[in-house]
């Protein structure tokens, strides 16, 4: 049994049938050795009522648990591989406590962890709200009572990288792609659609005669319809269907590509395109919209984003466009800017007249 003091706090810390308390008392020491001789008390004569014995499980053979019943089952093998990468992290950390024995401060501890291991805000995100769901998944099956991740904050992410490929780089990038990978690019640069979109495409979702592709199943819940174009078209007609798949992008067994790293990593590397991701294809789409002169409402349609806020990141990309569509007006409104139009007035006249019909 101890106090300690933590950034002007004084804490006490103590066991109490094997399971380890930590409480924050305040700014004053006297109080904090006070109430631990209390707790000292309180344990000896049985009388201590804030702990309960609880199961003694394992984080990580709960975890085995939680992919047994919970990820497996209900989730794509993508975000199941995903799942395996986060708790593996997870458990690393926390292995070997008791679900009851992890705290809030060691969740706090694990976060400040990850960043000084120099891990990105956005992936020890993932992490926190893995081991939150987790907890929430040991509480409804009675195997705890709390969640310690509950009240802790994420970590502010910064979602503005925007990557993405100009026509010749996308070209580049196709033509390195291996035979399995090709289609699949072809269809994220022309669509926008997400890899986990892509790859969970049945036969069924395409509308030959339409002309439209049918998401069922999309990140935000949201059912969607995405036009194809002539290339993508041609593009899919050209894939081959397995006998015995549902499935448009699947390997030689009929089951569907979960993971492109390898493949897309190796094309990249042919192309000599560099920080580049599968998902900044998404981006290169949205871009090249805005670039040729798309609005931003259409690209927020095409694309499926909820929020309108997550398209403006690309409203910076028309900038020369805007200048172009006001060289557009000049063209069409020549008459109404040459000097003809003021019957031959002298110079300062004309700045004069101009700067009237600017303000009206």
């Amino acid at each position: 049994m101890a106090i300690f003091l933590r950034n002007g706090e004084w804490y006490i810390d103590y066991y109490v049938y094997g399971h380890r308390k930590r409480e924050k008392i305040g700014s004053s020491k006297a109080l904090a050795q006070n109430v631990l001789r209390k707790r000292k008390v309180e344990i000896a004569e049985g009388k201590y009522l804030d702990i309960k014995k609880e199961e003694k499980i394992r984080f990580e053979d709960f975890c085995k648990t939680f992919l047994d019943l919970h990820s497996k089952p209900n989730k794509k093998p993508s975000s199941l591989e995903r799942d395996i990468t986060l708790i593996k992290n997870l458990s690393l950390f926390f292995g070997g406590f008791y679900l009851y024995a992890v705290t809030q401060m060691m969740v706090e501890e694990y976060k400040t962890k990850r960043i000084e291991e120099g891990k990105k805000p956005a992936t020890v995100n993932r992490e926190l709200a893995c081991l939150k769901c987790i907890f929430n998944k040991a509480i409804e099956w009675g195997k705890a009572t709390d969640n310690p991740v509950r009240k802790v904050k994420l970590l502010r992410e910064n979602n503005q990288r925007m990557r993405y490929l100009e026509k010749e780089e996308a070209q580049r990038l196709i033509a390195n792609c291996s035979d399995h990978l090709k289609p699949v690019v072809i269809v994220a640069l022309n669509t926008g659609m997400r890899r986990g979109e892509i790859l969970n495409l049945k036969w069924k979702d395409i509308d030959i005669n339409q002309n439209l592709i049918y998401l069922m199943d999309t990140k935000n819940g949201d059912k969607r319809e995405v036009p194809m174009n002539e290339f993508i078209k041609k593009t899919l007609i050209s894939i081959p269907k397995h006998p015995d798949s549902p499935y448009i992008f699947c390997n030689g067994k009929g089951t569907p590509y979960y993971n492109l790293r390898k493949s897309f990593a190796g094309a990249l590397e042919k192309s000599g395109i560099t920080d580049f991701k599968f998902h900044d294809l998404r981006h290169t789409f949205a871009s090249q919209l805005v670039m040729s002169g798309i609005d931003l409402k259409t690209v927020q349609e095409l694309l499926g984003h909820k929020s309108f806020d997550m398209t403006l990141r690309y409203s910076h990309l028309s900038a020369n466009h805007k200048k172009r569509a006001v060289d557009i007006l000049a063209a069409k409104m020549d008459t109404i800017w040459t000097p003809e139009m003021f019957g031959g007035l002298s110079s300062e006249k004309i700045d004069s007249a101009t700067q009237v019909v600017l303000a009206s």
